[in-house]
């Protein structure tokens, strides 16, 4: 994808503004230059602005429509594996590393609620605490933890201590940021 050729806006569609995280509608007919294309969205820059897709409208970009269509339930590993692994789906739209691997995550607990259902706590910050799509971000997790068999109900709580910085990141995302 050449993130320098403008594209053109094939049918209007939902998507959100960043760092606001406001709903707008990208009118048909609209020139966008797509930044980025991960964890099932894509972010595109628009006069200015750097706005969220979700990948189901890939088409209105006219670009391939982007699903999940890898299982998590289908891998081997604990419950808390695969929630880690649902949680890496989920990227910060202006930065194109996983909030996992971004040391967002602070913590991911399991908690028995009967025989084979559980509640999931996690704990989680932002890159800066004024961001607007802190809601967006932590409802993606909670409705990716969800799908994970055996996750009945699912809390996502937002934190600022400790006040996350870069040296919480995977040594991962510093090299594709180019930090290391």
């Amino acid at each position: 994808m050449n993130r320098d050729i403008p594209i053109e806006i094939k049918k209007s569609v939902e998507a959100t503004l960043i760092p606001s995280g406001a709903k707008v509608i990208l009118q048909a007919g609209t020139q966008v230059m797509v930044t980025q294309a991960l964890g099932h969205s894509y972010t595109v820059y628009v006069n200015g602005n750097l706005l969220r897709v979700a990948g189901k409208d890939g088409d209105a970009l006219g670009l391939v429509i982007l699903d999940d269509s890898s299982d998590v339930n289908e891998m081997e590993g604990s419950l808390e594996d695969k929630l880690w692994v649902q949680m890496k789906t989920c990227y910060d739209p202006e930065i194109p590393v996983n909030i996992v691997d971004l040391g967002l995550v602070y913590e991911c607990q399991v908690l028995p609620l009967g025989m084979n259902d559980f509640r999931v706590d996690v704990k989680m910050t932002l890159t800066a605490a004024g961001c607007g799509m802190g809601p967006v971000l932590l409802g993606e997790v909670e409705e990716k933890l969800r799908h994970v068999h055996g996750v009945k109900e699912v809390r996502v709580e937002l934190v600022f201590d400790p006040p996350w910085d870069k040296e919480k990141m995977s040594d991962e995302a510093k090299l594709q940021l180019g930090l290391l």
